[in-house]
């Protein structure tokens, strides 16, 4: 018996079913996902790395209570890896059996070998078959990591939900999956896949918001060593880096200084920890030492100016 998922009512349910999910969703990226679930419209969220787009899919198939299907883009990425393929090894050993029975058809031996039995089904497919009750979330993850061509595929499947298998005909979902399509935007998306899709654009959260992802992540850190945390980060994206932290990153850290018994920055620390947020050994050396003494001195200074202006 088919089961149906029920999409919060309003933008505001919405928001807080992500929030028992421990994602804190402003209220434009939490208008997006209403719409493209009342819709049902694909969703491309871009961003820098690290700011929680992939996160939305996870938070979303578990505020539906469905299954969660991935596709991790990466260059090279075809139909092959993405939608279906046939079972070479399990069709050959199937002709041997039946010349070695002599029960070979070639008719018949075509139909048969070219028929559900010997597909493989990759996550596309999967989520269009999906046979869970409810429709999945889809996560083409990172599809700016995989050739233009590939995107091709992708325009049958966001505007019709069907694919197309030569040997065996279309096949059409009966009820859509949600899409979630993630970008880095290391390349531009192009035109043709944007325009099946809504959009929405998650940057770095300013210093509220990522104060309330930090102590709802990880509610144990002391008060001041999150607001510390998140002060320093939002100084350190100020600076010039070859790859700035994310939210993922702020989240690292905070937990790993919450396991070194932290319950305030101080510059050794940080200078110790460094590689938790930077992956790039450039824009560890570039800030280490002074330059984090400068900019603990400004993010508490901050902090002293936002206590103030509360009192």
């Amino acid at each position: 018996m088919k089961q149906t998922t029920t999409v919060p009512a309003t933008v505001d349910e919405l928001q807080q079913a992500m929030r028992e999910q421990l994602y804190v969703a402003d209220r434009g990226l939490a208008i997006s996902i209403h719409l493209a679930l009342s819709l049902k419209r694909p969703l491309l969220l871009e961003g820098e790395a690290g700011v929680g787009k992939t996160e939305v899919a996870k938070v979303l198939a578990s505020s539906l209570d469905t299954d969660l299907i991935r596709l991790q883009c990466y260059e090279g990425l075809d139909v092959n890896h993405a939608v279906y393929e046939w079972n070479y090894a399990r069709q050959l050993l199937e002709i041997r059996l039946l010349e070695a029975s002599g029960g070979l058809d070639r008719g018949a031996a075509a139909r048969d070998l070219f028929s559900e039995e010997f597909l493989i089904k990759r996550p596309l497919l999967r989520a269009l078959e999906h046979d869970g009750g409810r429709p999945p979330v889809l996560l083409i993850d990172e599809v700016d990591r995989a050739d233009e061509e590939f995107e091709g595929f992708l325009l049958e499947i966001l505007s019709d939900f069907q694919v197309t298998i030569p040997e065996m005909g279309t096949i059409r979902s009966e009820e859509p999956p949600f899409v979630v399509i993630t970008s880095n935007r290391t390349r531009e998306v192009h035109d043709a896949l944007k325009r099946r899709c809504l959009y929405y654009w998650i940057d770095y959260p300013d210093f509220q918001k990522e104060y309330q992802i930090v102590t709802t992540r990880i509610p144990g850190a002391p008060r001041k060593l999150s607001e510390e945390v998140t002060a320093f980060v939002q100084e350190l994206r100020t600076a010039e880096l070859y790859k700035v932290a994310g939210v993922a990153e702020t989240l690292d850290w905070t937990a790993a200084l919450v396991a070194l018994d932290q319950t305030e920055l101080d510059p050794s620390v940080i200078d110790d920890t460094l590689g938790i947020m930077l992956k790039y050994r450039e824009d560890i050396e570039s800030v280490r030492g002074e330059p984090v003494r400068a900019m603990l001195n400004r993010a508490r200074n901050r902090g002293t100016r936002r206590g103030r202006a509360r009192g």
